[in-house]
């Protein structure tokens, strides 16, 4: 009898009562409790802690009846009030398409497909913040969204993504299941498709020619244009290992497939996709594959693939985002396309994409007399072709460009003859003065590439070659000139004269800091800032830009709002004053490690997408003088670059003079955006001159904002000293080692 005792217990333990998920989550709130708690005390997943207190998921036995003894004497001790249990104001009625069924009750949630929905199943009523469409309101939110009885499924413990985790479909029906899914296999040898906000999707086809079927046709991703002009996003779909193995795919990549960046033209799959008329792009079928058949009328066919297995998230750019289990990656990938866009290939690639898809090359023109519309040149783009290889300026091209094919062998161009706008990478010997103080503290500009971008006029066609131009500072190009007579123990601040120490600052001309002995090419903002010093520029020729625009801002403005949405998600916002600001940074990322990694995602974009500008040969049995495969873009623009560099550069400098003029304290050392100052004590504010919370204007001031700054590290002066005379090397660039002390070789300036 016990037996049959014990059995009924089970049963009720089963369907033990549990409050809404709202009230789950008051009661663990009001105790004082993280999720991380509970969930240990439970033994169970955090994410799975969080989809019961969403409504996602139930808990199933024995994990349901802890969880109900929990709550129950969490309710004792901290009963509800009339606020807590009064009835929410109505919602707007949202229609919700017959294609969608009620939740599945907990015992049927593993497993539900086309035809198996329970009649007696209800629909959850939770509503979740979804990231809206880039015109929606900050604040929209959209109830989630329940099984598909097409192909549709929730599994126990899917992780519910934070508010900036969710689907990114916005109100577009089309792309209702956001832009992306990550293809997994489960226990049961089930095909999983798990998409952004939680959803997961049951996956019938077995095969890859299958699967991008049924991605086109049932899967509903994809993600709206960023631009009127624009297309739509292709969806992504992300293969894991089990996913790479059900279809007939490597796990990894041999040593001469990674070579190769693709496996070889002969694999079966290749072969299932020609037979079913699907085509691969020149880079074949790689870690970023892009599957399509050409294009009838404005429907596009086209499947983008990720697979992390084969290095397509480079461990530089998306740390461990490649070992996440698959809805926390379908998370982190999520944030980043709803902030960003579908990544199309790399950051740097994405970096690029990003540029098109707000600048699309051509649109539609206005209907001619037959009320036809033709494809046009897009206004502020940089259309469709690629500027003629023979046609660019010699000086800003880099050494085996074809238009240099003339040159004599091994000879090296100077800055006469070339445009060297690079980040800086300067260092300096102590004085005795800054020895005597304790601390080498860093301080690292936000974003500081894209702060360059913004704003900032560049040129949009070819340049128009100019003898002994009079300079103008409102005129992209590249210049020659002498400007080596500039002075910097006695430059112009704003409108007055100041005396420094010249010896003691790098120039703003070079990127070693060097002071220049002669003519040498340098892109507008360089030459620019000269003249703001005070100090008379004489251009003896120039390549200049008359077609020119602020092509970048809305790169800009995308990137700087993804930063600033996930630093706000992490804890950092806008409005801290400088002591907040530097407590919120301190460990941000161990707050959410996956919000952390979309973080490193979004500053990589930035870099890379510019260094994508002026791309160089990448193996493809290239010789010198010869094109290579990046010449064909029209997104091939190294004056472009060049024009970043040199505004990052010259507004580093700007700050580093409007310092040392007001505290008479100069840099150390300066990497790119980091720099190093001597210290009494250990924090940037002990050396930034702040004045009743206020910074000095035009100077350095602390906060998340491209173009301000955070503490990147803190070492001894002794470190400093010690470090440089193990490697006898006086000027070796501390700025290199701040953030953690460790040196781990001698300084080669790569």
């Amino acid at each position: 009898m016990s037996e049959l005792f014990d059995a009924v217990d089970a049963l009720l333990a089963s369907r033990a009562a549990l409050p809404p998920p709202a009230e789950r989550k008051r009661l663990r709130a009001a105790h004082g409790l993280t999720i991380d708690e509970v969930a240990t005390a439970l033994r169970v997943r955090r994410a799975t802690v969080s989809g019961w207190e969403s409504g996602k998921t139930e808990p199933r036995p024995p994990e349901r009846d802890a969880y109900a003894r929990l709550l129950d004497k969490l309710a004792e001790l901290y009963p509800a009030t009339q606020a807590d249990t009064a009835t929410p104001a109505a919602a707007p009625d949202v229609a919700v398409p017959a294609t969608f069924t009620a939740a599945p009750a907990p015992a049927e949630a593993r497993s539900l497909s086309t035809g198996q929905a329970s009649e007696a199943a209800v629909m959850t009523a939770t509503e979740t913040p979804q990231t809206p469409a880039p015109a929606a309101p900050a604040a929209a939110t959209r109830p989630a969204r329940t099984a598909r009885t097409s192909s549709t499924s929730r599994r126990p413990g899917a992780k519910k993504a934070a508010p900036s985790g969710t689907r990114a479909g916005g109100a577009d029906p089309r792309f209702e299941n956001g832009p992306l899914a990550v293809v997994d296999v489960d226990d049961e040898g089930k095909v999983l498709a798990y998409c952004t906000g939680g959803l997961v999707l049951d996956v019938p086809a077995k095969s890859i020619p299958a699967l991008v079927d049924w991605t086109l046709r049932e899967a509903r991703l994809g993600q709206p244009k960023l631009s009127g002009p624009g297309k739509d996003a292709d969806p992504l779909i992300v293969l894991t290992e089990a996913a790479l193995e059900r279809y007939g795919l490597p796990v990894t990549l041999t040593e001469e497939e990674k070579h190769a960046g693709r496996i070889p033209e002969g694999h079966k799959v290749i072969k299932q996709l020609a037979r079913a008329d699907w085509k691969l792009t020149k880079r074949g079928f790689g870690p970023w594959a892009r599957i399509y058949r050409p294009a009838t009328g404005s429907e596009r066919a086209c499947v983008q693939l990720c697979i992390p297995s084969w290095n397509a998230l480079d461990t530089r750019h998306w740390g461990t985002a490649g070992q996440l289990p698959p809805a926390e990656l379908a998370r982190v990938l999520g944030v980043y396309a709803s902030r960003v866009m579908t990544p199309r290939g790399s950051t740097a690639v994405t970096g690029l994409e990003l540029m098109t898809a707000l600048h699309p090359a051509t649109r539609a023109s206005e209907p001619d007399a037959d009320g036809k519309r033709h494809s046009e040149h897009n206004p502020g783009s940089l259309g469709k072709d690629a500027i003629d290889p023979m046609n660019w300026p010699p000086c800003e091209v880099p050494d085996g460009h074809p238009v240099l094919k003339d040159l004599p062998r091994f000879h090296v161009r100077g800055p006469a003859e070339k445009l060297f706008e690079e980040a800086y990478d300067w260092a300096r010997p102590m004085t005795d003065a800054e020895c005597t103080l304790r601390h080498l503290v860093g301080i690292d500009i936000n974003m500081a590439f894209a702060a360059g971008a913004n704003g900032l006029t560049v040129g949009l066609g070819e340049a128009t070659h100019v003898k002994a131009p009079a300079f103008d500072p409102k005129l992209p190009g590249s210049w020659l000139v002498d400007l080596s007579h500039v002075d910097l123990s006695r430059v112009k601040v704003g409108k007055e004269w100041v005396e420094l120490d010249g010896s003691l600052l790098p120039s703003p001309f070079t990127p070693k800091g060097e002071r220049p002995e002669g003519p040498a090419w340098y892109a507008t903002p360089t030459v620019a800032y000269a003249a703001e010093l005070g100090y008379e520029v004489r251009p003896v020729e120039a390549w200049v830009r008359f077609d020119n625009g602020r092509y970048l801002d809305g790169w800009y403005n995308r990137l700087r709002d993804a930063y600033l949405a996930t630093m706000a998600d992490l804890g950092v916002d806008a409005d801290l004053s400088p002591e907040d600001f530097l407590a919120a940074m301190d460990g941000y990322k161990a707050r959410d490690p996956e919000l952390g990694i979309v973080v490193s995602a979004v500053k990589a974009t930035v870099k890379g997408g510019l260094g994508k500008l002026r791309e160089r040969p990448r193996g493809e049995g290239w010789r010198p003088g010869e094109p290579w495969r990046a010449l064909s873009r029209p997104t091939w623009r190294p004056d472009i670059r060049a024009a970043v560099i040199s505004r990052t550069r010259i507004n580093l400098h700007r700050k580093v003079v409007k310092h040392a003029a007001f505290t008479g304290q100069y840099p150390i050392a300066i990497l790119s955006d980091c720099v190093v100052y001597a210290a009494a004590g250990p924090s940037p504010l002990d050396f930034l001159p702040y004045r009743e919370g206020k910074p000095l204007p035009g100077g350095f001031k602390l906060g998340i904002n491209p173009g301000l700054v955070k503490h990147e590290g803190t070492q001894s002066v002794l470190w400093g000293e010690e470090v440089r005379e193990k490697f006898n090397a006086p000027e070796l660039n501390l700025a290199r080692y701040i953030k953690d002390g460790t040196v781990t070789d001698v300084d080669n300036g790569e």
